[in-house]
């Protein structure tokens, strides 16, 4: 059974400038990621609008992503939705297409009973046979898996880890205390890649390796070989990108990062706007830094 270890980009989704889906773009990107050495793709992440894709549209995109990769790193694809059902449709979809793995996000809107968690989880797996990847979003969508029931969850035969985008350290070593080594606690927040690696975790679904992906694969690859000071000057590298993430409504300051630096990345969704032309300038600054350094090689 696949277990989730390594950098595993949290892919943006290309848009063409109708806001429909790039295809040409999309196979860059996953080439150009692939190129730098990263150990996974991850669609339909929070940074990758899964909120805003139709059922069709999310098969269309792993279609694409399945058949470019050409088996060359697992794909993770994201099939939470609100309802289990829906969830498990996905999932089933998602396995006939040929992903490696699922991602599912706690339901949302609703605040659920951590034992309504636990079901949905169960029902989840008990419908496919790809190895489940536990999404921890709490900011996102009102649920938070606890401790115990991450333990509990772990459990199961398929579900093999959890991202944990909480923001918490903290969390993420009370996950880690509770799970077995073998379980896969992955960083879901950028700034704590080196410190999980460090307490335990098995590396980070990470979604500023859209921007510096060869930046963020040397914070595991030093890590691997125990250049702790190495690992921390690419965890550094990081801090421009995830300050400026505070200038426009998410994921509007990462694709326009990308279309900088000339990569097709394209707009975001409506209602999500674009940068102010303020925001703009400040993010063309902090991306000429970048290139200026040798940290980003433009396409």
């Amino acid at each position: 059974m696949l277990k989730p270890a390594g950098i595993i980009p949290a892919m943006i989704t290309p848009f063409t400038k109708e806001q429909e889906i790039n295809e040409p773009g999309l196979r860059q990107l996953v080439n150009r990621l692939i190129k730098s050495g990263v150990h996974g793709l991850f669609c339909f992440g929070t940074n990758g609008e899964f909120f805003s894709l139709t059922f069709d549209e999310k098969v269309q995109i792993a279609e694409i992503v399945v058949d470019e990769v050409n088996g060359r790193v697992p794909v993770y694809v994201g099939a939470g939705c609100i309802s289990t059902a829906e969830t498990i449709k996905l999932s089933n979809k998602l396995e006939v297409i040929g992903v490696d793995a699922v991602s599912v996000i706690t339901p949302f809107f609703l605040t659920y009973t951590q034992k309504e968690l636990i079901k949905h989880y169960q029902s989840i797996a008990d419908t496919t046979r790809l190895p489940i990847v536990l999404y921890n979003i709490p900011s996102r969508t009102g649920n938070s898996l606890q401790p115990n029931t991450v333990a509990e969850l772990s459990k199961i035969s398929n579900i093999v880890g959890i991202k944990d985008s909480s923001g918490s350290f903290d969390n993420i070593l009370r996950y880690l205390d509770h799970v077995d080594s073998d379980f896969s606690v992955m960083a879901g927040t950028d700034s704590l890649i080196l410190p999980t690696l460090m307490a335990g975790g098995k590396g980070a679904i990470a979604s500023t390796a859209n921007v510096l992906p060869k930046a963020v694969v040397s914070i595991y690859e030093n890590w691997k070989l125990d250049n702790i000071h190495e690992a921390e000057k690419a965890q550094d590298q990081l801090r421009a990108l995830r300050a400026a993430m505070n200038w426009g409504t998410l994921p509007s300051v990462l694709k326009e990062a990308m279309n900088i630096i000339g990569l097709p990345a394209g707009p975001t969704r409506s209602p999500v706007e674009a940068l102010s032309e303020e925001s703009h300038q400040k993010l063309i600054k902090v991306m000429q830094k970048y290139i200026e350094d040798g940290i980003i090689i433009a396409p």
